[in-house]
């Protein structure tokens, strides 16, 4: 089945934030109408490099003043301290966030900046006792989307998604959704209860889900929440040097030895087209990504008001079919040197 991109308009008014039209759209069939650009609050707690409490609740402050409701966050995010952070940004604010948590991965520090993973965990009484512990961080009494973080494959997915229907039911969370789950799996899971998003890696750099996962959530009414859409700032055409990488992204097979340098080349290039465009390359990758469908919602991350504005800024970037076709021929599927994760991670994935 092939992927095929719908046709869009050209327009370069894309740079100052006071010109953006914050754009919503609707999350899966059965879920809300959210900011079509989100933000991933995970480098708020130090993933990235360091980070600053207080700049980073000044970036969720900003997103909600812009009208960017949708804040993706887990438990698991340096222990709970990312839900600590949102929760305090939104204080007063709750009507304002669509607040997206994921559960069941264990993350801890390990050496030379790396993460070490423990048992993802599916369970449907891990997964009582998690949401729980969520809500006391928020400050809230409700979750709007609940995602496992990673498929369990000792706990069968009913189980696990039973229990998440049974949170729906009293009230706790209102939508539940899936993330890296095969096709297969989101199948199982969306016969037991509907599945109002997947949370999945995609971007320039990663269009595996196009192959089956993408038709399969499309069939399912399923709407993609696409994490790490410029490729962990790769695309962002600011790193220039394995130097430049001092955080657990040196670990990753693409910004490794050959492959990083590999990956650069083509970055190169869509720094080309987006100089062509008016645009950063940050607002050309993410304008990709939100012109492969209206069901799709793309969360980049950053602590900074800064690239905030500037990534909610490439919603007034409008591709062209020729544009398209350009992009394709620099960076078609398959073509990025190096896994997404080391080894270990990689295992985690398509179950």
């Amino acid at each position: 089945m092939c992927f095929v991109r719908p046709i869009v308009t050209c327009s370069s008014e894309i740079r100052a934030h006071k010109k953006i039209k914050m754009k919503n759209r609707k999350l899966g069939t059965n879920g809300p109408l959210v900011s079509a650009i989100g933000l991933g609050c995970m480098g708020m707690s130090g993933v990235y490099g360091q980070s600053d409490d207080a700049t980073s609740i000044a970036t969720i402050e900003r997103a909600l003043e812009l009208g960017h409701n949708f804040l993706d966050t887990a438990d698991f995010y340096r222990t709970g301290h990312n839900e600590e952070v949102v929760g305090r940004a939104i204080r007063g604010k709750r009507d304002k966030a669509f607040l997206s948590v994921k559960t069941g991965m264990m993350l801890a520090p390990g050496p030379n900046g790396s993460m070490t993973i423990g048992p993802v965990n599916g369970h449907p009484d891990y997964i009582r006792n998690a949401v729980l512990y969520s809500l006391q961080r928020l400050k809230t009494d409700y979750i709007d989307l609940y995602t496992p973080a990673r498929v369990d494959p000792n706990v069968p997915v009913e189980d696990t998604i039973g229990a998440l229907a049974d949170l729906v039911q009293k009230g706790i969370i209102r939508y539940i959704g899936l993330s890296e789950a095969a096709a297969p799996t989101i199948r199982r899971a969306a016969a037991v209860h509907p599945i109002t998003a997947l949370q999945i890696e995609y971007s320039l750099w990663s269009r595996d889900i196009e192959a089956e996962v993408l038709p399969t959530i499309r069939e399912l009414g399923i709407g993609l929440v696409a994490y790490s859409p410029l490729s962990r700032g790769f695309l962002s055409g600011e790193i220039r040097t394995p130097d430049d990488l001092k955080d657990n992204r040196v670990h990753m097979p693409r910004f490794q030895g050959e492959n990083f340098y590999k990956n650069l080349e083509l970055v190169e290039k869509i720094k080309a087209l987006a100089a062509e465009k008016n645009c950063t390359p940050s607002q050309l990758a993410l304008a990709w990504v939100l012109a492969g469908g209206e069901d799709i919602i793309a969360i980049p991350g950053t602590k900074r008001i800064a690239y905030l504005e500037e990534n909610i800024a490439a919603e007034n970037v409008q591709l062209t079919p020729k544009d398209l076709e350009s992009i394709d021929a620099i960076m078609p599927a398959g073509i990025v040197s190096g896994t997404r994760y080391p080894e270990t991670f990689m295992k985690l994935l398509n179950r």
